[in-house]
């Protein structure tokens, strides 16, 4: 009887042990998930500016957790993270894996109550919008991004393993990094608002003439690597002084407001507007010839002057003068602030050009 106690105590203790080791294993598991999560975080956290961000999401996440892919949606009605996107000198579509979108609805069937983290089987049908062209994805983790409790976009996981994100990620960390990505995204965001606030002129909610000079200095970097043309064009209120000695100066802020309006109207997304200084504006038209460039400024020049402006009840022509010129930076150069100086010089040249000839005209350089 004796005997039978002591492998049954013997018994018990190997159960305990066993018991104490799958505990201990479970706590190093979660240790090192744990590390690994904060680690991730702190890659978001530590993202200086929004392309930044929008990078480690869609790449450093990816690689992190080895997925097949990892999109973004951003709910963008108005286009504000677009532009902000320009303004720091990248393009939408330098950032495929991120979608800006007008609306959520419609997108998949979790945007109607996403509050947490959505973890299942991937279904086309379902979530296609979210991974297009999807191949080989088997199981998804949609992590919602929020706004003072309101939905603004989301961070979507994919895995070819059908279990990846039904059994092996744990929800809470998932959780966790999706409240992380979501107060990164913001802090980003009002970051680039405020650097947008000492680059902007008031007036007409272009951006101003520094903001111009830092583009400046990037889009001939980005010419040179591509081999590509940068297009500089200059504009002037033609007899600006007149408008403000007849009418005063609030008539003249209405002019200067309404042509800064018109010629949006004309330029493209990519395009650096910037109000150069008092009646003179400046635009960057990166990988545009000056031919195509004088088309544009064309365009432009007939959108103010074949409709009269209204100043003071009256109906009052407004032309402008415009000048094109064009610059390939060759392989070699370097010093981007004086070929952005030079570009710019020959451009104003050209404007001034156009000014001799009679104004309201387009003359390249």
């Amino acid at each position: 009887m004796a005997g039978d106690e002591r492998v049954d105590t013997a018994s018990e203790l190997q159960q305990l042990r066993s018991q104490l080791a799958a505990v201990a294993h479970a706590a190093e598991c979660r240790n090192v998930a744990l590390q690994r999560s904060r680690t991730r975080e702190l890659a978001l956290l530590q993202a200086e500016h929004l392309p930044a961000l929008l990078h480690s999401f869609s790449h450093y996440l990816r690689e992190s957790y080895q997925l097949k892919r990892v999109t973004v949606l951003l709910h963008d009605p108005q286009h504000e993270i677009r532009h902000l996107l320009l303004d720091a000198g990248r393009r939408p579509e330098d950032h495929p894996d991120v979608f800006f979108v007008d609306a959520l609805v419609g997108l998949a069937p979790q945007f109607n109550s996403l509050r947490s983290p959505w973890l299942g089987a991937f279904r086309a049908a379902d979530h296609g919008l979210l991974f297009p062209q999807a191949v080989d994805l088997e199981s998804i983790a949609i992590l919602p991004l929020l706004r003072q409790q309101r939905l603004v976009g989301s961070v979507n996981f994919a895995s070819a393993d059908l279990e990846h994100f039904t059994r092996r990620e744990d929800g809470e960390f998932l959780a966790h990094l999706a409240v992380i990505a979501s107060y990164c995204l913001e802090n980003t965001i009002n970051r680039a608002r405020l650097l947008r606030s000492g680059l902007t002129d008031v007036l007409t909610g272009w951006h101003n003439r520094r903001y111009l000079q830092t583009r400046m200095r990037e889009e001939l970097s980005r010419a040179r690597r591509d081999r590509t043309a940068l297009t500089c064009m200059m504009l002037d209120i033609d007899h600006f002084k007149t408008i403000n000695d007849t009418y005063g100066h609030l008539a003249g802020d209405q002019v200067l407001r309404e042509v800064a309006q018109r010629i949006e109207g004309e330029v493209r997304g990519s395009d650096v507007t910037a109000r150069y200084g008092g009646e003179e504006f400046a635009i960057l038209l990166p990988q545009t010839k000056a031919a195509d460039g004088g088309i544009l400024a064309e365009r432009i020049r007939a959108s103010v002057a074949d409709e009269p402006f209204v100043i003071a009840g009256q109906a009052c022509a407004i032309t402008l003068s415009i000048g094109v010129a064009e610059l390939r930076p060759a392989e070699q150069t370097g010093d981007f602030k004086a070929l952005g100086e030079a570009l710019i010089a020959r451009a104003d040249a050209a404007l001034y050009a156009a000014k001799a000839a009679g104004r309201n005209r387009v003359v390249g350089g």
